[in-house]
């Protein structure tokens, strides 16, 4: 159960208020007028408790769940325990997320500005912002209003920040435009120098990383991710893009929209990632790479060409995922064969 020193709960909810409010049909149940405290997960959920299931994996738990009521998608009614009050979705662990966030929703503090961050005189602060101990707001910064600024943040002159969008603590941004109702969470840098330079047997020489970083409306950055900016061209986080903790954005990359990168990618410099890509954790993807609308990336992939729209690719290299599957499955006869020889 959330721990209430850390989560607070708004307040109780009725199977047909949550019903109404998500779009569910009710099905089943003794008692379609439950009242629920809290939200849980199958396997601990009790009476007056609200849960969701939608993985199969996990149909034993569903099977054996104490839950008052239950998100759940129709296919899976038949496995429904008696009692239980279901509430049937298309999408159940979406619903959940929204009633979730009902019980629970993100505690914002109370606008205030603490006389121990520095702001300096030219930057321009929206209304109703909270900036806390330690930040530093660079010279013309601009903040829009509802901004949550956390401790010990650093935001460099020139730096514009749209309305509603939080700054975890200890992040440095520069160098960067970012839209509204954006998420960085906390350690993340933003701006920083390109990994830019011509090789040279006498010494390496810096390339200038003259562009930006433009970060679109509804973006999430994940703690202590990294994002360069452009040399020249600006690096691009499109609308909508979620990115996990510890991925690196090397400099010119563009990311379209909504798309999801898991922990540990690393995307090399120049790479393009059209809208709706998602990424699995820990893969590679070389610089000056096209990965086309949809595609989808496996886990610990080593991307080295292109990737065209929708494909799905595995591997160390990246290859399509039923020829990588292939060679797996060749590789493990090679291997019985030689035992058995």
């Amino acid at each position: 159960m959330p721990d209430p020193r850390f989560f607070k709960k708004a307040r109780r909810f009725d199977v047909d208020e949550l019903a109404e409010k998500f779009s569910c049909e009710i099905v089943n149940g003794l008692d379609q007028t439950l009242v629920l405290d809290d939200v849980a997960p199958l396997q601990v959920a009790q009476k007056n408790d609200l849960t969701f299931f939608d993985n199969i994996k996990y149909k034993a738990d569903f099977t054996k769940t104490q839950a008052g009521a239950c998100f759940v998608s129709e296919k899976v009614l038949d496995y429904a325990p008696e009692g239980l009050v279901c509430l049937v979705s298309d999408q159940p662990y979406k619903a959940y997320a929204l009633a979730a966030q009902a019980f629970y929703p993100e505690a914002l503090p109370k606008p205030d500005i603490s006389i121990r961050a520095f702001i300096h005189k030219s930057a321009k602060i929206g209304k109703g912002c909270a900036i806390e101990d330690g930040a530093y707001i660079g010279e013309d910064v601009e903040i829009g209003d509802q901004v949550w600024i956390e401790a010990n943040a650093v935001v460099r002159e020139n730096v514009k920040i749209g309305a509603r969008c939080r700054v975890g603590s200890n992040t440095s941004l520069s160098h960067c435009l970012i839209g509204e109702d954006v998420r960085i969470y906390p350690g993340v840098r933003v701006g920083q120098d390109g990994f830019g330079f011509a090789i040279d047997p006498a010494g390496h020489v810096k390339v200038p990383q003259l562009g930006r970083v433009i970060i679109e409306d509804h973006v999430e950055i994940g703690a202590n991710t990294t994002i360069d900016r452009g040399a020249g061209p600006d690096t691009i986080i499109g609308q909508g893009t979620w990115i996990d903790n510890l991925v690196q954005i090397g400099h010119n990359v563009q990311i379209g929209r909504g798309c999801v990168i898991v922990a540990q990618v690393g995307v090399s410099g120049s790479t393009v990632i059209d809208d709706y890509v998602a990424i699995g954790g820990q893969s590679g993807i070389a610089g000056h790479l096209h990965v086309g609308k949809g595609a989808r990336i496996g886990a610990q992939s080593g991307v080295m060409r292109d990737i065209p729209p929708g494909e799905e690719q595995l591997g160390s290299p990246a290859l399509p995922a039923k020829q990588f599957l292939r060679q797996v499955v060749a590789l493990n006869r090679l291997i019985k064969n030689k035992k058995s020889d």
